[in-house]
């Protein structure tokens, strides 16, 4: 196979990546915008907001809640 038409399929498939991460990211912003966006495990749902009413609250809960070492020996 030529390399110039092997290095023209690898950048077009590039291309295609990016232009659905594109995509991909323009959604999110809008489901965060609007505020539609669910964050879930599998016991509960928790509703993303973007204010700052009650994020001192939220944050301390939040800090509590995480696991004492993260990676490190």
């Amino acid at each position: 196979m030529n390399k110039n038409i092997l290095f023209a399929v690898v950048l077009a498939v590039l291309v295609i990546v990016s232009l659905v991460q594109a995509v991909q990211l323009s959604s999110l912003k809008s489901s965060l915008s609007s505020g539609s966006l669910k964050v879930g495990s599998s016991s509960s749902t928790t509703s993303l907001t973007s204010g700052s009413s009650g994020s001192a609250a939220s944050s301390a809960t939040a800090l509590s809640s995480l696991p004492k070492q993260v990676g490190g020996c």
